[in-house]
């Protein structure tokens, strides 16, 4: 299995790694900077570059659904004669894996200020929203971006844990996700620690303290069905 070192270092941004597979789905890597597509954050994009200066551009990155293989999908054409055993440089497109690291981690600050069990949800660049288990339409926009604002401006430091998976079905209440489990790797949940405000289970890519979020707002709020309620956060400098 591919070693994911965003999960330890979300702000390494190249790597040196060899190629271990290669086939019509992707290319698979030793180790990985690149984020996976998957828990409703957008893939990492970049390129890879071989040890005689020829680049593969990679327009997207996979998880295969069967095998959990991580699968770099190259643009077409560009991955001609990459051979198993191949070194390569891997380095991913910065300024959108940070733009998704802003908004992941503005979103687990949403997260924690909205009691209700989260249905849906999705991180983009620049903005991301989240669906709401609320029985009742008892949100307000602008005390939300208020609230919101006070806890990016804590500069709150972001950090790791793992536990296994028999000790957090002994915290339910960690799970914030009514229909998607948390993802395990060899065993272990990892937790993501905002000092202070939320801990919950998460293998996105997140930042190191709040502050580095800027000014959210709360742009929209609106029903989407009898008791889900989708709230969408833009941030302003995006």
């Amino acid at each position: 299995m591919t070693t994911e070192l965003y999960l330890d270092d979300a702000y390494l941004r190249t790597c040196h790694s060899v190629v271990t597979h290669v086939d019509g789905r992707g290319i698979q890597l030793e180790q990985t900077p690149f984020y996976a597509l998957g828990g409703g954050q957008p893939a990492d994009r970049g390129e890879l570059v071989r040890s005689d200066g020829r680049r593969i551009e990679i327009v997207s990155t996979v998880r295969d659904r069967e095998t959990g293989d991580i699968l770099h999908v190259p643009a077409e054409g560009s991955a001609v004669d990459l051979r198993t055993g191949d070194t390569v440089t891997a380095t991913i497109e910065w300024d959108l894996r940070y733009a998704h690291m802003r908004c992941h981690t503005c979103l687990h600050l949403l997260c924690a200020l909205i009691p209700f069990p989260v249905t849906g949800g999705s991180v983009r660049a620049g903005s991301g929203r989240l669906d709401f288990d609320i029985p009742q339409p008892i949100l307000d926009k602008e005390e939300l971006t208020a609230k919101l604002n006070e806890l990016i401006a804590r500069n709150a430091p972001v950090s790791f844990e793992y536990i296994s998976e028999e000790e957090l079905r002994g915290k339910p209440e960690l799970v914030r996700t009514l229909e998607v489990g948390p993802p395990a790797r060899g065993g272990k949940i990892r937790l993501v620690c905002i000092e202070g405000i939320d801990l919950q289970p998460c293998g996105g890519s997140h930042l190191r303290s709040t502050g580095e979020i800027g000014r959210a707002r709360v742009v929209k709020m609106e029903k989407k069905g009898r008791q889900n309620r989708r709230v969408e956060v833009a941030i302003e400098d995006a």
